[in-house]
């Protein structure tokens, strides 16, 4: 297995822990100092080590392909030889390892790339000599002993093994370090699909349809067991769901194609991966979080009444009525009314919710037509639905905030008006793209019922 410089390039042939390490570090090193020397002198900007640890192919803040194609083309080309020559390692080092190959595409995912690596370092080589037969003779001594031999008992192992790895995930992630990101609703989840099958197969090979299934049932089971314990509500349970089950099942498919490939005895570091591989990750987003994204979310009615009528009700409003979408009776944060103290620039806007009131100073004042204002004061996003009597997770206070809003109205034909409002906000949730799916969804129903409620007043009122 002994590399070459020109054993880089190919995707064929092995690689032992050691060299794999050492270039490794090498290519890392390089590559570093020649984005630094590249963002400095091109494009006079900073460049830390850290950021790495945010994706595939990091990017300095602010540069993005539309609006800097040039530069971004520069990056893509520079990165794009790394790309090549890490995945030939990884390949390298799967092969000498008799671990699947498919895993390679970890190497191209953020933060499910560091669970590959560490698994590349732990995992030694492996020969043809390590055969099924010797699996079997072995399958009964040592740690495995302690392991159910029945299908029942190792499922029922994989789901208490599992959930603890989740609760545990849980509380380092949001009670000790305050961040919601890709490790704990990306990297957590694939972890336990992935142990939960690996432990269900300790003592005779598993299917794959059982695989999924132990490793989605262990997800329902810790959800479950994060409620009972207080530490979440149902509300974000719920939402978090659908993501933890999809990267719960890559994880398993991951641990089953270990127990079919070529190597079937099973060490205990692989066990231990997956613990390893949770604060691993947490670690790396703690070093560098990456800043969250300003968003925006804009709905738009048309009311039957001029833009001059439909102002009145847009700066204050009496009180809605009570709430019949199902968002709300869920636990969802909805507006009650809005207040004003004052007129024009500087009057202070007050929109009452149910958890409380945002507090909304006028920035722009322009009759009838434009009403602009900040926000310094967010209420809690939603009050949890729990059997205790309050559950106030760390997500509930920063992570959901709201920066400026406002209220555009456009005279159309007829003397009817388009009303539209606007909400910029961030939320420090990750993987963004997918939280704010949810958000999105939230801010547009109470857009809705706020304005629906304005055309109401406007229409009813009297020219």
């Amino acid at each position: 297995m002994n590399q070459k410089l020109s054993d880089l390039s190919r995707w064929r042939g092995e690689i032992a822990r050691t060299p794999f390490l050492v270039w490794a570090a090498a290519l890392f090193a390089l590559k570093y100092n020649l984005d630094r020397l590249v963002l400095q002198l091109v494009f006079h900007r900073d460049w830390s080590i850290l950021s790495y640890f945010e994706g595939p192919l990091p990017w300095p803040n602010g540069l993005t392909p539309g609006r800097h194609p040039g530069e971004f083309a520069l990056l893509l080309a520079l990165s794009l030889p790394f790309l090549w020559v890490g995945m030939a390692l990884c390949l390298q080092r799967l092969r000498s390892a008799r671990l699947p190959l498919g895993w390679a595409v970890l190497f191209a995912v953020p933060i499910l790339k560091w669970f590959l690596f560490l698994a590349l370092a732990l995992v030694p080589e492996r020969t043809d000599e390590d055969s099924p037969a010797s699996a079997t003779a072995d399958a009964n001594l040592g740690w495995k002993r302690w392991f159910p031999m029945s299908a029942l008992g190792s499922a029922v192992l994989a789901f208490i093994l599992s959930a603890l790895l989740a609760l545990g995930a849980t509380v380092l992630s949001t009670k000790l370090l305050q961040q919601y990101g890709w490790g704990l609703f990306a990297g957590a989840p694939f972890c336990m699909g992935f142990l939960a099958v690996l432990i269900h197969g300790v003592r005779e090979r598993r299917g794959l349809g059982e695989g999924i299934a132990v490793a989605l049932i262990s997800v329902a089971l810790a959800g479950a067991a994060l409620l009972a314990l207080a530490v979440e509500g149902v509300i974000c349970l719920f939402m978090a769901a659908p993501l933890a089950a999809m990267l719960a099942v890559i994880g398993a498919l991951a641990g089953h194609a270990v127990q079919t490939s070529r190597w079937e005895r099973l060490s205990l570091q692989l066990y231990c991966l997956p613990v390893l591989a949770v604060p691993l990750m947490f670690g790396a987003e703690r070093m560098d979080h990456a800043p969250a994204p300003l968003l925006k979310v804009t709905t738009a009615i048309e009311v039957k009444a001029e833009p001059s009528r439909v102002w009145r009700h847009v700066v204050s409003f009496r009180p809605l009525p009570p709430p019949t979408e199902i968002l709300f009776a869920l636990g969802i944060a909805y507006p009650i009314r809005a207040e004003i103290q004052g007129t024009g620039i500087g009057a202070v806007r007050h929109c009452v919710f149910s958890t409380g009131s945002f507090v909304e100073p006028v920035e722009v004042w322009d009759e009838p037509r434009l009403l602009k204002f900040s926000v310094t004061q967010n209420p809690a996003p939603m009050q949890e639905w729990t059997p205790y009597r309050e559950v106030h997770p760390p997500h509930l206070d920063g992570f959901l905030v709201s920066k400026e809003g406002q209220f555009l109205l456009s005279p159309l034909p007829g003397g009817k008006t388009r009303l539209e409002g606007t909400t910029w906000y961030h939320h420090n949730l990750w993987p963004a793209g997918y939280w704010q799916l949810w958000s999105d969804y939230i801010i547009h129903t109470i857009h809705r019922r706020v304005l629906n409620h304005v055309k109401a007043l406007a229409e009813e009122e009297k020219p």
